[in-house]
């Protein structure tokens, strides 16, 4: 697997990609509590089970990990980047 060498970066441009990554996750975490409000109660006037389970309640719950792990993926895989902060030095 080849690595890319990540260029050197100054605490400014670092401070801004931790910035707009800390956004990023601001804005998953919004997004899975909408999934987990439409998909528990948005459904909880359905009536479909599945293995005798109400819709609402495998979504609510199993769903809401399901997409969590999805968000993450696409966080970890396009949005985030892989750079040394530092402080590997003890003084």
């Amino acid at each position: 697997m080849n690595k890319k060498v990540a260029p050197k970066l100054n605490d400014a441009e670092k401070f801004h990609i931790v910035r707009r990554e800390a956004i990023y996750t601001g804005i998953a975490l919004v997004a899975l509590i909408f999934f987990w409000l439409i998909a528990g109660f948005g459904t909880a006037s359905l009536d479909v089970k599945i293995f005798h389970l109400p819709l609402w309640a495998l979504l609510g719950t199993i769903g809401v990990w399901f997409f969590a792990i999805v968000i993450s993926f696409v966080l970890s895989r396009k949005l985030f980047k892989d750079m040394d902060l530092g402080g590997g030095e003890d003084d």
